[in-house]
């Protein structure tokens, strides 16, 4: 038997899941190009993080947004607030600057969607740009826009790479009220000048760290120079890095700042060592996903041909996959997305760069086929399941 079966230890977590002093600095630059073994994280069966549910001080119904847009919300099946969307509303709605630190997964995109529609429509602002790292998650972002917005008569356009851009440059000269896209594009948008970032007065940039990440922080340092000294400006990132801070100083005024990071992996995920003894990855892998309860799996691995070769085998041998890489289409890309939320495929197999933003329900499992690269990867992974108080399993592939 090939597994060894163990659950995730708080104590080495640090409550919100970061480093601190020296155990920070071993995590650098260096190790970005090393392989993060994850095996440390990983303690005896039988400890548990005691999860503490959290006591929202509004209801939807509370804040002062218009009545279409909380019917709106409700439709969407939110009933309580998240703790992001509890104390991120009302600092949005009053026009304060908003730096909130948060994961993926938290409910941050309707946290500044709700009320840059509300003030959006009542006329308070005229224009919004919201900043991406990836265009799924760009995508996302217009989809519960879209949702949130019905029968509020706003209009959109979504920008991103990987799609026609003539298309996207006739949606711009309608002068949409909300403009959602990633770096490159925006900035290739503006060079063209079928964009004018100073037209906006709110701006969202989410998920800054994986911006930055991505090389992105010239177009986001460009960007935030053509903007309007006069703006609402929300800047929303997982974890506060030196050069996320930085952007972040030049972009905000007064800001009030909000942290519901959960813990250092997500508290409904139990985490196991699948420790491989020579047997070949691959066949691991296989015998996974014939077994019972695997039924919604996402495999991160390293590399954009060595997913894509483990897909054709996987599917060569008669299994649903399909795989997300920097090599796809954005149709192919957004096909597969399609298929795993529909539960048209089993497993979606993907690198970490092409999973940015993914947020996705009902995950049963992640499994780490390749060791991440650091431990933000680690946890970006797998926060991937146990999602909306439901348990998700993230296994990791050890020799």
């Amino acid at each position: 038997m090939y597994r060894s079966k163990r659950s995730f230890s708080h104590t080495h977590g640090h409550g919100g899941g970061r480093y601190r002093g020296n155990q920070r600095s071993s995590f650098g630059r260096q190790q970005r190009q090393a392989t993060f073994n994850p095996t440390f994280l990983v303690e005896k069966a039988g400890v548990k993080l005691v999860k503490t549910e959290y006591l929202a001080t509004h209801r939807f119904d509370d804040f002062a947004i218009l009545e279409q847009l909380k019917k709106n919300v409700l439709a969407r099946g939110y009933t309580k607030p998240t703790p992001i969307q509890d104390q991120v509303i009302e600092p949005i709605l009053g026009g304060r600057d908003v730096v909130g630190v948060a994961n993926t997964g938290t409910g941050k995109t309707a946290a500044f969607l709700i009320p840059l529609i509300h003030r959006v429509t009542i006329g308070a602002l005229a224009r919004v740009l919201i900043v991406t790292p990836t265009r799924e998650l760009a995508m996302q972002v217009r989809d519960e826009l879209t949702a949130f917005g019905n029968g509020l008569g706003l209009s959109s356009a979504l920008c991103i790479g990987g799609a026609k851009i003539q298309r996207q440059i006739e949606g711009l000269t309608l002068g949409p009220q909300f403009v959602i896209g990633t770096p490159g594009r925006l900035k290739d948008l503006e060079k063209r000048r079928r964009l004018d970032f100073s037209d906006f007065g709110a701006v969202v940039l989410d998920e800054v760290d994986r911006m930055l990440d991505m090389g992105f922080i010239r177009d986001v340092r460009g960007m935030i120079k053509r903007l309007p000294s006069k703006r609402q400006s929300l800047f929303f990132s997982a974890t506060i890095p030196d050069n996320v801070r930085e952007v972040m100083q030049s972009f905000l005024t007064d800001p009030v700042a909000i942290s519901v990071q959960s813990a250092a992996a997500a508290e409904n995920v139990d985490q196991e060592i699948i420790r491989i003894n020579g047997k070949p990855k691959l066949e691991v892998l296989h015998d996974l996903l014939k077994t019972e309860g695997f039924e919604k799996v996402l495999v991160f691995g390293r590399t954009k041909w060595g997913m894509e070769k483990v897909m054709r085998e996987l599917a060569r041998r008669g299994l649903r996959v399909a795989a997300i890489h920097g090599n796809k289409s954005q149709n192919q890309r957004q096909r597969a997305l399609s298929e795993f939320r529909d539960n048209k495929i089993q497993a979606l197999l993907a690198t970490d760069v092409a999973s940015r933003g993914l947020d996705i329900d009902n995950v049963t499992h992640v499994i780490n086929y390749d060791l991440p690269a650091t431990y933000e990867d680690y946890i970006h992974r797998v926060g991937r399941t146990g999602r909306a108080d439901k348990v998700g399993k993230a296994l990791t592939f050890i020799e």
